[in-house]
């Protein structure tokens, strides 16, 4: 008996090296994935890191001071120094090159007061004042005398107390306590004044915002604010203190008031109520108790404490406590920052200590990004994302809670839109519909996923957003109402002719009848109540309801492909195994076909989520971009993707702004995973659930 055989010509070596070379290469690319992820990861990892490194301070050699006299003021700028005594004013050098030659004042001063941008100084020699102004011009530095040389004598008495604020390059406000009372003097460059008297006004201290629109005086506990305009000055309010102040200080800006006293030093701002602005106790700094001095930044909301005993405390404004602590030599009689806050003078008997410090963010930390601030003016702590504005004193707030709920409420709404349609589509459309029209749904739904999300949310920004509005109540009745016609539908379906109830047929009567149940929808509530969204007050034309109907448009044919395909790799002989027993379609999709694709439709979810939470134009253009994150339906968001793309051109490299941006897409990269994670683990469970049932069976 002879056995026919096929001759096989095959080369067993031949077939290894193919499979070897496949399996290698195969490899190499999911390596090469997962490394480019890990590499995505990382680089992300080290452009915001910075953000957390905190600050430092690094000492520098120490230099001998000719003048052993007091300081009445000091200041540093870029890498020179100037210091005023009773007698002389010196530049110096901090990089330890010979000091320029001194400069002796016209008289001898015994007060001093520095605008609050530490280029104008103030000085009070027995009732005359002397006006002049440190400049630095690469590494030589010069005075000037904005009204002369010679001391200004204005007023007839002693003057115990100043002020003085910076209005503008040849204009200046001076605030002087006299014997008569106070007097506010508008300095300019032609040297012409003008006074304003504040008559029986005694001050224990005086203070002007740096623009010179506010004076601070204070008289035990009592602190009287005067608005100052051109026409005169004016009691804006008065306030009682718990103690005496021991100091007043304005940080840049001009909106936030330090005060020392013996418990420490307490932030005061202006919020607005029924009788104007007035001053609110906002917190008191941890650990600014028994501090001998206060001084701040010109340009940064930042300020340093220190005390005889060498202890030095640097404090932010939104900072609770201090963010750097360190204890220096004792001994310390006055300090300084630079103009950027890079660098700090530490002046004690006889010597000058430069210290560099590496402060680059001051504002920053972890607790701003989640937790509500109460920033300057505003009248309770909240959620704020503002990184920029007109005014070059503004505070940038950088809060991701109003971003990230809006991410969430337009991910979950845009879900909820979609998954009905998809998966109904997808049950419809795998289990009832007949497999000639089948052909054609399919592939047609399947296209829509084509469909460039920049177009969705053009049409839904420009043209869908203002139909909305105008068919508001018809939009929102359009759900109930569809609902009751397709149950209406389906009681009468039975009353059909027999041709017309054959699987798949009856889709060619509804599609049209539910097209023409919206269509009226839409048009009989706006003909009845128009225009009810301009009517509405808070209600904003691009919303969340535009931008969730745009996206569940955009996630229908994702979902509904995943989940018809999920449905579709079900075994067939489950579901013809359930009809022979008698089950109806329905009963074997509900409860055969839809346990055994569990799995795949859940992932089909995720995906979509994950897809919405991503997505970046629909979102843009849909929404009126507003980082807030109160607001209902009828309220704008703002997206985590969308905030990236409208501000990152606008960010400067390497700044808090262009750090925390990337830090949003991080967060954004690590929410995404984590989905994704749980998603898989919850599909495998499942899939391990229906394995079992199906061995069982």
């Amino acid at each position: 008996m002879s056995i026919n055989r096929i001759p096989v010509h095959f080369s067993d070596r031949r077939r290894r090296a193919v499979d070897r070379l496949v399996r290698r290469l195969v490899t190499a690319c999911g390596v090469g994935i997962l490394l480019l992820m890990l590499l995505l990861f990382f680089w992300l990892v080290a452009v915001v890191l910075p953000l957390f490194s905190a600050p430092a301070l690094h000492a520098q050699p120490a230099q001998q001071l000719w003048d052993r006299s007091p300081a009445l003021a000091i200041g540093v700028e870029g890498n020179l120094g100037w210091r005023i005594s009773r007698s002389e004013a010196r530049f110096i050098p901090l990089d330890g090159q010979p000091a320029a030659e001194a400069l002796a004042l016209p008289g001898e001063a015994n007060a001093a007061v520095t605008s609050s941008d530490n280029r104008s100084v103030l000085l009070n020699m027995n009732g005359e004042l002397l006006l002049m102004q440190p400049r630095v011009h690469q590494q030589h530095g010069e005075w000037v005398f904005p009204f002369g040389h010679r001391p200004l004598r204005l007023l007839q008495g002693a003057v115990t107390t100043m002020a003085l604020a910076t209005v503008d390059d040849q204009q200046w406000r001076l605030a002087l306590q006299t014997p008569s009372g106070i007097t506010l003097v508008t300095l300019r460059d032609s040297a012409t004044v003008t006074q304003i008297v504040l008559p029986h006004e005694q001050a224990d201290r005086l203070l002007l915002s740096p623009d010179g629109s506010l004076l601070f005086a204070t008289k035990g506990r009592l602190l009287n604010v005067w608005q100052i305009s051109a026409s005169g000055a004016q009691l804006r309010e008065t306030q009682t203190l718990n103690q005496p102040p021991q100091s007043l200080h304005m940080l840049a800006g001009g909106r936030t008031l330090l005060i020392q006293d013996a418990q420490g030093i307490s932030q005061w701002f202006a919020i607005v109520g029924d009788q104007g602005p007035r001053l609110h106790a906002i917190h008191r700094y941890a650990s600014s108790e028994q501090a001998q001095g206060v001084v701040t930044e010109p340009q940064r909301r930042v300020f340093a404490t220190f005390t005889a005993q060498g202890g030095v405390r640097l404090f932010a404004s939104k900072q609770a406590g201090p963010i750097l602590t360190r204890q220096l030599a004792p001994g310390i009689t006055a300090l300084a920052f630079s103009a950027r806050g890079d660098r700090l003078i530490v002046e004690r008997a006889g010597q000058w200590q430069p210290f560099v410090l590496d402060n680059p963010w001051p504002d920053f930390t972890w607790r701003n990004l989640w937790q509500k601030i109460w920033y300057e003016n505003y009248p309770q702590p909240d959620w704020v994302w503002q990184s920029t504005a007109a005014g070059d004193s503004y505070q940038a707030k950088f809060s991701l809670v109003p971003m990230v709920v809006g991410t969430l409420k337009a991910a979950a709404l845009a879900l909820l839109f979609a998954t009905p349609l998809a998966l109904a589509a997808a049950m419809y459309t795998a289990w009832f519909m007949s497999p000639g029209l089948r052909r054609w749904v399919k592939p047609g739904i399947e296209m829509m996923g084509a469909l460039p999300s920049v177009v969705v949310g053009l049409i839904a920004g420009v043209w869908l957003a203002p139909h909305i509005s105008s068919a508001l109540p018809g939009v929102l009745l359009l759900p109930l109402v569809l609902a009751a016609t397709l149950l209406l539908c389906g009681q009468l379906t039975p009353r059909l002719p027999a041709r017309w109830r054959r699987p798949g047929r009856e889709v060619l009567l509804l599609m049209p009848l539910l097209l023409a149940v919206t269509l009226v929808t839409l048009w009989l509530p706006a003909q009845l109540w128009p225009d009810v969204g301009a009517r509405l007050a808070h209600y904003e034309q691009r919303n969340l309801l535009v931008a969730a109907l745009a996206m569940g448009f955009a996630l229908v044919p994702l979902i509904f492909t995943l989940a018809e395909d999920a449905l579709f790799s079900v075994p067939a002989a489950l579901g013809q195994g359930s009809l022979a027993l008698g089950a109806t379609p329905w009963q074997t999709l509900t409860r055969v076909v839809l346990p055994g694709a569990s799995a795949g439709i859940f992932a089909a979810l995720m995906i979509g989520f994950g897809r919405a939470v991503g997505e970046t134009m629909i979102v843009l253009m849909a929404t009126g971009n507003t980082p807030v994150t109160e607001g209902g339906l009828f309220a704008g968001l703002r997206a985590l993707s969308a905030n990236i793309a409208i501000e990152m051109p606008e960010a400067a490299a390497g700044s808090a702004h262009y750090r925390i941006l990337f830090l949003s897409a991080l967060v954004l990269l690590i929410f995404t995973l984590v989905i994704n994670t749980v998603a898989e683990l919850i599909r495998q469970r499942l899939r391990q659930r229906y394995s079992q049932h199906e061995a069982q069976g």
